[in-house]
């Protein structure tokens, strides 16, 4: 080949490769055989552009490694078989029961696969389809056989071939399984990848070839098809890696970039943490400061006096005060003369907020008031000048401290309570009234160090897991729901004892237009993997139940968070007045609601929740001087559901929970970033990535110190991708 050829060749790859990563966010219809009623299947699975399609992860691989003749199938092995399907019968041995059972034959032997609960899996087969079965070889009634066996129907455009042999000729050794939806098979899903693959990930990298020769990050267009096709589990690993790595320093990159240039256009106050008001705290605070309170308390000095606008997060566990915390805060400002903003996600918070604090406040002379959605008008119109003269020193609200007449005379400290519930917008909103104010947000839902660096690159944090106030503490139970009839008798007895209940359910009622037919076959598919197939529990009907049944005898409420502010707020003060004895609820009451006198609580379908959910649930009881119990009601056939669960009875420790959610359920939910106010991590597995993060981490610093803004040409397609992913965060902050 002459020179000219070569550089010829060379210049069409390259172009190749331009014209493909131009393509990336191009919509999903530029994929092949995604056109008219295909468009609309994959924007269903969260694909709309062709970076999205070639990010789309398989769920599963069918190990084609460990393929098995039927006849060389050893009972009790996990295998995979592929062969032909001869038969296909529907049983229905109970009126509310259907078997489907499938035989297929292989050229050495028949095997029986049986699916329960799902009629509809007989139109899925047809006699003489090639199927890979996947499952546990049992035997009985004279066939080898597999229960609830996963299997995908293999057509021509796969890389399997029988040809008359016993042992199929097989090129791939993992056959990807993506996600599907109504209209879309299995089949077709792997045929868009297979295309997308060909016609787009041979992209340009975004990072520079130094830092992925330090990282040993795997090329980008590697990635994109190992993560489909990977020929061995190391490779499917490194492009996972490789995915995470660019997920988390995308992040971060956004993340900091936002505080950066946020930053340059502000006018901070450096407060006075030292003072009258502030002393004047330390002596009305009930109780003495736990060593981590007082550590978070010197942070939070230390940053405020300093004349940069602050941006701390205090992550503290159930009942370990992070109200007091803030309050110090607070303090700081009437100091300095200025003002404070504090911010709950609900009404309810925000009004325990001001019964809470607002004493202490009181008694330090600093001047509060409370607006939220249920204040009236009058009361409002009274307010609003009062807080624009200066004249109220601290507003505790909601989401109404977001609207337009609600003005500041100097807004220096914003407080964001449950940060995860306010997408960014409206955390920069109220921040907006008071340019270069302070910024302090809190949780409660534990975090572990992993995790936060990931959610919060932009935010300093501060730990806080002792407790200034013990309680008596909490017993949890984990329970089947057929004897929810024990936790029922157990809030007997404690009503008897003057005590007060709750009972949570995760719905607010059933959907009046689902018909029996769409009821049935949810109810059939849940059987199918597992799951209790009855209804969730919908808190409307069931407050109504049991007010008429079970606790008849009781004062019976009912809380939701589709219930106008005011109608919320009149609920929770009955409760906590003692007039109600069992509060049915959703989760509204999963934050900061504190009622001592309440020592019981039923979770209804706990498996539906997440082990940070449950905690901060059942942080509700045992808050006052009797010990609090905790039944959770669900339903434990399913191993994993069953070891999460069962986590709970073991410790009261969040953040131990929080790590033990994060490895058996790989989740992360990144806070605050779209409009939406969350995204999902797909590949970061931040109980295990750790030095992924860090490593992201290091990278993102540096590079933002050699160009801020990320302006300079080699660094162009990282802030196109940070823009397609956040938002023009550049642009809207005033950067570059």
């Amino acid at each position: 080949m002459q020179a000219s050829d070569h550089n010829e060749v060379l210049f069409d790859r390259q172009a190749k490769r331009l014209l493909s990563s131009a393509s990336l966010m191009a919509d999903a219809s530029r994929l092949r055989f995604v056109r008219g009623e295909r468009v609309t299947q994959f924007a269903r699975l969260g694909v709309n552009k062709v970076i999205d399609e070639l990010l789309n992860m398989p769920y599963r691989y069918i190990d084609l490694t460990n393929v098995t003749s039927i006849a060389q199938a050893q009972v009790g092995e996990e295998v995979t078989v592929i062969a032909y399907v001869g038969k296909v019968n529907l049983k229905r041995p109970r009126p509310k029961m259907s078997i489907v059972e499938v035989y297929v034959w292989d050229q050495t032997e028949t095997l029986v696969i049986s699916y329960f609960g799902q009629p509809w899996l007989t139109k899925q087969f047809t006699v003489g389809q090639r199927v890979a079965f996947s499952g546990k070889i049992s035997f009985s009634y004279g066939y080898k056989r597999m229960n609830g066996a996963f299997h995908d129907v293999l057509d021509d455009a796969d890389q399997i071939n029988l040809a008359e042999k016993t042992t199929p000729e097989i090129r791939l050794p993992y056959l990807p399984v993506h996600h599907t939806t109504e209209g879309l098979s299995a089949q077709w899903a792997r045929r868009v990848a297979s295309c997308a693959i060909e016609d787009y990930a041979d992209v340009c990298d975004i990072w520079p070839a130094r830092l992925r020769a330090k990282r040993r990050l795997m090329p980008l267009r590697s990635a994109f098809r190992y993560l489909h096709f990977p020929q061995s589990l190391d490779e499917l690993e490194q492009a996972r890696k490789r995915l995470a790595y660019d997920e988390t320093a995308l992040l971060q990159t956004a993340l900091f970039v936002r505080k950066d240039v946020e930053l340059a256009k502000l006018n901070p106050q450096a407060h006075a943490v030292e003072g009258n008001y502030v002393d004047a705290l330390y002596d009305a605070m009930p109780f003495k400061l736990t060593g981590d309170q007082a550590q978070a308390v010197a942070e939070i000095f230390d940053d405020m006096k300093k004349p940069v606008p602050m941006n701390r997060l205090v992550l503290g566990d159930v009942g370990t005060g992070k109200t007091a915390v803030a309050t110090f805060a607070l303090a700081a400002v009437a100091n300095t003369g200025t003002q404070a903003a504090v911010m709950a996600p609900t009404s309810v918070l925000a009004t325990q907020y001001a019964q809470k604090i607002g004493p202490i406040l009181d008694a330090c002379g600093i001047s509060w008031a409370l607006l939220t959605g249920a204040t009236p008008a009058s009361q409002r119109k009274l307010l609003l000048p009062k807080l624009a003269e200066g004249k109220i020193t601290v507003l505790f609200g909601t989401h109404a401290l977001l609207s337009d007449n609600v003005l500041f005379k100097r807004l220096t400290l914003v407080v964001i309570d449950e940060q995860q519930r306010f997408g960014v917008n409206q955390r920069h909103l109220l921040r907006e009234k008071g340019r270069g104010a302070d910024l302090l947000v809190m949780t409660a839902t534990p975090i572990p160090r992993t995790l936060a660096l990931a959610l919060y690159g932009d935010l300093d944090l501060s730990y806080l897991r002792e407790r200034p106030v013990q309680g008596a503490g909490i017993d949890t139970y984990v329970i089947e729901k057929d004897d929810r009839g024990q936790a029922y008798d157990a809030i007997k007895e404690q009503l008897a004892l003057g005590h007060q209940a709750y009972i949570i359910c995760p719905l607010v009622g059933t959907k009046p237009d689902d018909s029996q037919e769409e009821q049935n076959d949810v109810a059939s598919q849940k059987l199918a993997s597992g799951e209790d197939p009855s209804d969730a529990k919908a808190a409307q009907q069931e407050a109504e139940i049991l007010s008429r049944t079970v606790f008849r005898d009781a004062r019976v409420g009912l809380l939701t968070g589709r219930m106008k502010a005011e109608e919320k707020t009149s609920i929770m003060s009955s409760f906590k007045a003692g007039e109600i004895d069992v509060l049915v609820s959703t989760t509204v009451v999963e934050v900061g609601v504190d009622v001592p006198n309440a020592t019981i609580m039923l979770i209804e379908d706990g498996e539906r929740f997440g082990l940070a959910q449950l905690h901060q649930l059942r942080g509700r009881v045992g808050r006052g001087s009797a010990r609090g119990s905790v039944y959770i009601a669900a339903n434990t056939s399913n191993e994993v559901a069953k070891e999460r669960l069962q986590a709970l009875e073991k410790t009261s420790d969040g953040f131990k929970l929080a790590e033990e959610d994060l490895k058996l359920r790989r989740e992360g939910t990144i806070l605050g970033l779209r409009q939406s106010g969350e995204t999902t991590l797909k590949f970061l597995d931040v109980s295990e990535d750790e030095a992924i993060i860090i490593a992201a981490r290091e990278d993102v610093r540096e590079m933002l110190k050699i160009d801020p803004h990320l302006d300079s040409a080699c660094y162009a397609p990282i802030k196109d991708r940070i823009i397609a992913l956040y938002g023009d965060v550049f642009r809207e902050v005033g950067g570059g």
